[in-house]
């Protein structure tokens, strides 16, 4: 997977369309990632003996297809690459040249 952590990503695709926030955890095993104020759902919280009941707003996991690496250079959504660089495998933008890492 491309999009890792920490990472700030624009989503291309569905309800939240547009929206850009950094990514708070990045589960590659199915392919998914949560992003910072996307794809928020309503969980009803049930009471127990020590917290009150209440209504949680949280960030559910979406595809990793559905969004675009952002590049605050060139201030666009870009595709990412890997180059060899130093005997390390780095991540590079494909439209600056840059290097992520």
């Amino acid at each position: 997977m491309r999009i890792k952590k920490d990472d700030t990503v624009l989503v291309i695709t569905g309800k939240d369309k547009g929206k850009k926030g950094k990514v708070l955890k990045s589960i590659p095993k199915d392919g998914k990632i949560i992003v910072e104020g996307v794809n928020v759902q309503t969980k009803h919280q049930k009471q127990t003996r020590t917290e009150r009941a209440e209504i949680k707003h949280q960030e559910g996991p979406i595809d990793v297809s559905n969004v675009m690496y952002y590049d605050s250079k060139a201030k666009a959504p870009t595709k990412i690459g890997y180059e060899i660089k130093d005997g390390k495998k780095v991540r590079v933008s494909k439209k600056t040249g840059a290097v992520l890492d």
